[in-house]
Parts: structure tokens; C-alpha cells; sequence
């Protein structure tokens, strides 16, 4: 799904790096990864897509072999609310 490999952080870095998301139904975009943070025992990544919107996209993250990472999608609403929740809170700890 993506191009670039994500540096494990445990804190937002200054530094930007991006990946490119392909979905099934529509171009690559072009995402600013924000983090990559811990929540309930679970690594997530926020990525912020270069499409002009003020959205922020959350996935599960998953590290594998070979420099090489895996996306999950958040299929349970209420656990979607929590790690956006926890994501809030660590941006405006950054700030």
C-alpha cells in the first residue's frame, strides 16, 4: 500500500516524511506521516493526505521483515473513536 519505510517513533517528529496510499477506487495520494504512536498495546500511524483537506488519516501499524510495513484499516467504530481520541491529545501535547 505504501512506498516508503516509517521510522519507528514513539513522538512526532519535525522532520516530514511522506508515503503514498493506493486505493482500489481512486489515484494515489500523497500522505505526510504526523506519527506513528502506542495505545493499548497497539502501534498506530497518522497520516496526513496531501489533497488539500484538513483530514488526518488513522491505521493500525504493523512493523515486518525487511524494512517492509503493513497499514490495517480500524474496522470498529468504537475503537477507531478511542485511538483518534488518544491522537488528539498527543498533537496538542506537541504544540
Amino acid at each position: 500500500m505504501a512506498e516508503d519505510k516509517i521510522p519507528a517513533n514513539d513522538a512526532f517528529d519535525d522532520d516530514a516524511e511522506y508515503i503514498t496510499l493506493q486505493f482500489d477506487d481512486s489515484d494515489d495520494i500523497e500522505c505526510e506521516i504526523l506519527g506513528i504512536f502506542d495505545f493499548e498495546g497497539k502501534e498506530y500511524i497518522a497520516l496526513l493526505p496531501q489533497d488539500g483537506t484538513d483530514d488526518v488519516y488513522i491505521y493500525g501499524y504493523k512493523e515486518l521483515e525487511d524494512e517492509e510495513f503493513e497499514l490495517i484499516d480500524i474496522e470498529d467504530d468504537a475503537e477507531f473513536e478511542k485511538v483518534a481520541a488518544e491522537f488528539e491529545l498527543l498533537s496538542l501535547e506537541e504544540e
